[in-house]
């Protein structure tokens, strides 16, 4: 099993590699850095360095992987990347619901390709999907997302680049908020994370924060105001 470092998950599942940058949040991909230096390791799976390329042969390892985990989908790619066909996306939600006792985490930046492709095809009950809006310019991904049917409808919003006054999180069943680490990272401000937090206590949301970022993540670790905000999903299945 892939375990996961990233702390809002356990386990990752990558049949598909490599992106192409399409908004601000992507200007230092982490998933970029860390292919180039498996491509360089000479990893087979990392042969064509961040091109999107896609592994067919590894799309029923969930069903060999008996203990229950929270699994992120394609955390080195974005399954909605054009560059992936419909098919073999199917073929992968196809997977995740006969692993139905794993929970898996879809979250992409190209909401309406997803709005699209959920008007003609159905999420399992263990699928969580979400989008990212790293800046309030962005914000109309959230409504893509509202209008697509999944058990539980998240937001990330990591890398944080900027305040986001106000959020419409009707329909939004979670809320993750993170700043971008490593080489170049930019910085986030403490308010625009409190801004955040405060709409999704008045709106009873859960709210879980990832990191400050930084260069070095570990030194600025995860404490807001001395405190480790981790909440999850209430509609987590039994």
């Amino acid at each position: 099993m892939a375990y996961s470092k990233i702390e809002w998950t356990e386990s990752s599942w990558n049949p598909v590699t490599g992106c192409t940058k399409i908004s601000d949040g992507c200007k230092n991909c982490y998933a970029e850095r860390m292919a180039k230096r498996l491509q360089n390791m000479g990893q087979e799976s990392y042969k064509n360095g961040f091109r999107v390329t896609l592994h067919p042969e590894k799309i029923t390892l969930p069903l060999f992987w008996k203990t229950s985990r929270l699994i992120f989908v394609n955390s080195m790619s974005d399954l909605f990347h054009e560059d992936v066909p419909d098919s073999f996306i199917k073929e992968m939600i196809d997977v995740m619901k006969n692993a139905h006792w794993h929970t898996f985490q879809v979250l992409t930046k190209r909401a309406e390709r997803l709005y699209k492709f959920s008007q003609k095809n159905e999420w399992p009950e263990n699928v969580w999907v979400g989008v990212t809006v790293e800046k309030a310019d962005y914000l109309d991904r959230l409504d893509y997302l509202r209008d697509i049917d999944a058990q539980v409808k998240f937001v990330s919003m990591e890398p944080l680049l900027g305040p986001i006054k106000e959020i419409n999180l009707s329909g939004i069943d979670w809320v993750i908020v993170g700043g971008e680490s490593g080489p170049h990272s930019r910085p986030m401000k403490k308010i625009w994370v409190e801004d955040i937090m405060k709409i999704c206590q008045e709106e009873n949301v859960p709210f879980f924060f990832k990191q400050w970022g930084g260069f070095n993540k570990k030194k600025t670790g995860r404490l807001l105001d001395g405190k480790i905000f981790d909440e999850m999903p209430q509609k987590v299945l039994k």
